[in-house]
């Protein structure tokens, strides 16, 4: 179940990264967070010509930025503003998606503790609006500054 502070704070964060990240701007300006819950994200994004590459499938270095993206976010349900720095991406290419598909995304904080911060992403290609075939599954690690408490 969706927490209204928690959806309205991630989407908060995302509205901020707006307008000072090109490539976000450039590959996710069509995205929609669909729910947030603390340590959970899940989106949507409509793939689009800038999301394929010469085979009209999703491109790698498109589902690496989502990996990036994503998992912050996951990361700001823990009520951070901002989400650090990556340390550590790691996608493993399962499946394909194709120009006109849907995609969907969910991110997981798993720990998100003073200094260190790690997730993990599910993409996969909806089929008749439910998650179906996976796409690509992924680790992330940031590097955060969180206060002491």
């Amino acid at each position: 179940m969706t927490s209204p502070s928690e959806l309205e704070h991630v989407r908060a964060v995302w509205q901020k990264m707006q307008g000072n990240s090109p490539i976000y701007d450039f590959l996710l300006s069509n995205i929609d967070i669909i729910s947030a819950t603390k340590g959970s994200v899940t989106a949507r994004l409509p793939l689009e010509k800038n999301h394929v590459n010469s085979r009209g499938t999703i491109h790698g270095a498109v589902s690496a930025a989502i990996v990036d993206w994503s998992g912050g976010l996951a990361i700001a349900t823990h009520g951070l503003e901002k989400s650090g720095a990556s340390v550590d991406i790691h996608v493993t290419y399962i499946g394909t998606a194709q120009l006109g598909d849907t995609i969907e995304i969910e991110a997981l904080a798993n720990k998100v503790g003073r200094s260190m911060a790690f997730t993990t992403i599910r993409i996969s290609k909806l089929v008749d609006g439910k998650p179906g075939p996976m796409v690509a599954t992924a680790s992330h690690t940031k590097y955060i500054q969180q206060a002491k408490s």
